[in-house]
């Protein structure tokens, strides 16, 4: 399996400013700080749980990632403009016992039935786009073989070198230009396609977005104010997105 330092530590970073671990690092530094400076320390430790708190409601999961879902799946006369369709890989499903191998998360088979269903609507071609950023085998393969296998459509092209969203745009841009093809249909997530959109305009496309998996809230909004597995990850989720528009800003989004 290759390492490579660059992206280690732009994760290590994120994991560590995100939720869960940010606010429990921030309250256990709170709780350090407490010994020289009673006041603050103690402040500093109930913003930390506090925060933990917050973050874990599908309330604020569903409200941070709002803000980021504002980009609406196409309408009839942009699919019309695309000359292609680009499906981003997500997660990855590895070691899958039932499937006999690495093979595609849930993230990514969100994606691969949007981008199937617009495949048959258009009779657009389709690159698969994703690598093995977190080693095991390259995720394309697997997104290549889900969609012929589970929704019946054949990718033209493989991308199988990427390690992140940024490389994702410049190595299908390379299989791409190469067949003049510079109007996309670009299927991820709702709340990724922001910082994809960037990407792959800076790599020359013309992108027309075809975000998939809005957030939603649950049919009983009490239950959304309860701290739950569910609203901690989409608190991290949608963070994660604004470090990365972030990181785009400030030139500091490099994969490798």
């Amino acid at each position: 399996m290759d390492f490579y330092p660059l992206l280690f530590i732009k994760r290590a970073i994120a994991a560590m400013v995100l939720p869960p671990a940010g606010p429990i690092l921030l309250a256990l530094f709170g709780f350090i700080l407490a010994h020289r400076f009673p006041r603050l320390g103690r402040k500093v430790f109930w913003l930390g749980i506090f925060g933990f708190f917050v973050m874990a409601t599908p309330f604020m999961g569903s409200l941070l990632l709002s803000h980021l879902e504002n980009i609406r799946p196409p309408d009839a006369a942009a699919i019309k403009r695309a000359q292609a369709i680009v499906i981003l890989g997500g997660s990855s499903y590895h070691g899958a016992p039932e499937y006999g191998g690495d093979t595609v998360g849930s993230a990514t088979l969100q994606r691969l039935r949007y981008g199937a269903r617009l495949a048959r609507q258009t009779g657009l071609p389709v690159l698969v786009s994703g690598g093995a950023a977190s080693g095991g085998s390259p995720l394309a393969p697997a997104m290549r073989e889900a969609l012929d296998r589970d929704f019946g459509v054949a990718a033209k092209w493989t991308e199988s070198g990427s390690l992140d969203t940024r490389e994702n745009a410049l190595f299908s841009a390379q299989i791409l230009k190469r067949e003049k093809i510079d109007r996309v249909l670009l299927v991820t997530q709702a709340s990724h396609m922001r910082r994809a959109r960037k990407y792959f305009v800076a790599a020359g496309f013309e992108v027309i977005p075809a975000p998939t998996v809005f957030s939603s809230p649950s049919p009983s909004i009490a239950y959304d104010f309860l701290p739950t597995e569910h609203g901690i990850n989409q608190s991290a989720a949608a963070l994660h997105e604004w470090l990365g528009l972030a990181a785009i800003e400030l030139g500091v989004d490099a994969a490798r």
